[in-house]
């Protein structure tokens, strides 16, 4: 697995030995590498972010873990991460059509009402 890459920083993991130990940490950024956030099962899209049925659940997916069905996936890095809800918001904005236009700040609506009740035009 030469091309295995931390799942937080990219840095190439070509030069650890497989396994993995439960402690093992990224040379770069000192990132666990035993994390869900790197193993093949790890999936935002089902419960408990895992597709493995019997494995028991992790509650912090990005430090370390005793999980016995562990195991690296190369692609685990993203060099956009996104929150959960930006992706959310990502997709409500597609099917509706685009962001909603730019709302005015409370300190800009406040200047306008002040402008119109002395009179200055913009």
């Amino acid at each position: 697995m030469s091309d295995l890459v931390c799942w937080k920083c990219g840095n190439s993991l070509g030069d650890y030995t497989l396994p993995l130990r439960r402690l093992e940490e990224c040379r770069q950024c000192h990132a666990e590498l035993h994390v869900c956030r790197m193993c093949e099962w790890y999936s935002t899209s089902v419960a408990k972010h895992c597709r493995e049925p019997i494995a028991e659940e992790v509650k912090d997916k990005e430090r370390a873990n005793f999980c016995d069905y562990f195991k690296p996936r190369p692609d685990a890095y993203s060099s956009t991460p996104q929150d959960e809800a930006a992706k959310a918001r990502a997709q409500l904005d597609a099917l509706f059509g685009g962001a909603p236009a730019a709302q005015p700040s409370a300190a800009d609506k406040a200047r306008a009402e002040l402008d119109a009740l002395f009179g200055k035009k913009s």
